[in-house]
């Protein structure tokens, strides 16, 4: 499947790595989301497993009962990245200039992306290099709220609603291929209203398993 490529431009063309060049020591999403999406990464994620955190910041949000084996951040800004207490290694890669993740084959039980995935412009080839990177069974969790910083996110992530970001992001795990058990999830309502809130949706897959 390909998708017109339009629907990756974005208003700020500019380089990448001048966005990202000063710390942002901020959280995305509200406090009842962050619990929400710790509740799902508890659920989703394989206890001391090693875990890749895709396009990582300075918080990773997974549950403290986890007790990974290892967790490797891939992000834009070193700083960022050191502060993370989650961390034990990161690297600083431009997935927007270089898909290609700089790991070896079937290295990682599971792979996070917390509200990052509106920013990559080619998302195909990082969906499916998450996948080669990933070991069988492996799973790919990606969640995202209504929040962006607007100049940088893709056109087809501007132009939709909410529902329109989970349908095009379970696109993304179809079109990739290898991919099965594609499932995606919202933060219930009810868990919003009256005290209001921010959103939180989370598509998963596992890596399809090696055929015999």
């Amino acid at each position: 499947m390909r998708f017109p490529s339009e629907l990756f431009t974005r208003y700020d063309e500019s380089d990448d790595t001048l966005f990202y060049a000063f710390p942002r020591k901020v959280v995305h999403i509200d406090d009842g989301a962050i619990a929400a999406l710790t509740e799902r990464f508890a659920a989703l994620l394989p206890a001391r497993g090693v875990i890749l955190d895709l396009m990582s910041s300075w918080r990773s949000h997974l549950p403290g009962s986890l007790q990974p084996a290892r967790v490797v951040g891939l992000g834009m800004n070193a700083e960022e990245m050191a502060d993370n207490p989650q961390l034990d290694k990161f690297v600083v890669h431009d997935l927007n200039r270089e898909p290609r993740l700089p790991f070896d084959d079937a290295v990682f039980d599971a792979a996070v992306c917390t509200v990052s995935v509106q920013y990559l412009t080619r998302p195909l080839q990082v969906f499916a290099d998450v996948r080669r990177v990933l070991r069988p069974g492996g799973v790919f969790i990606v969640a995202f709220s209504n929040r962006c910083f607007p100049t940088k996110a893709v056109a087809a992530w501007s132009a939709g609603s909410d529902a329109q970001r989970m349908a095009l992001v379970t696109t993304y795990f179809e079109a990739s291929g290898g991919w099965r058990e594609i499932t995606a999830w919202q933060r219930p309502v009810r868990r919003l209203f009256p005290a209001g809130g921010d959103p939180l949706y989370v598509v998963h897959a596992s890596r399809e398993p090696e055929a015999e």
